[in-house]
């Protein structure tokens, strides 16, 4: 089965064209080497799919008919992504959750300024290094 199809069907990807645009773009490693969407993936590849600036492992342990149901994805892979590397998931939704909610619209006033703050104080530090 193609790497971009296996994926897809295990529910990592969306649709099979997200797969396929991932896997040219070099983000899935099977094996350790970057490989072409046509590549065919066997029992026991270990598989790396970077995503959302995180990068899983996976081991492919059977390969399916055809796109699963999400209770049935532990049965064909198994996820052995380091504990460090979802931490970083965690991290990633704390750095992005700040006083502003997303989608409230644009910026006010104070907001500006405090933005203009920490440019103006960045521009500082790196005056006093030339």
């Amino acid at each position: 089965m193609r790497v971009d199809k296996y994926l897809w069907c295990i529910r990592y990807f969306k649709t099979r064209t997200v797969a396929t645009t991932a896997v040219k773009k070099g983000q899935i490693r099977v094996n350790g080497d970057v490989v072409k969407p046509s590549r065919d993936v066997f029992q026991q590849d270990k598989i790396t799919v970077r995503k959302n600036q995180v990068d899983y492992e996976i081991i492919v342990l059977d390969l399916p008919e055809s796109r699963l149901g999400a209770k049935l994805v532990d049965i064909y892979r198994k996820d052995v992504t380091p504990k460090e590397n979802l931490e970083k998931l965690d991290l990633l939704k704390y750095s992005k959750d700040y006083y502003r909610k997303r989608g409230t619209g644009r910026p006010t006033k104070k907001d500006r300024r405090d933005i203009d703050d920490v440019y103006s104080q960045d521009s500082f530090f790196i005056d006093d290094e030339e």
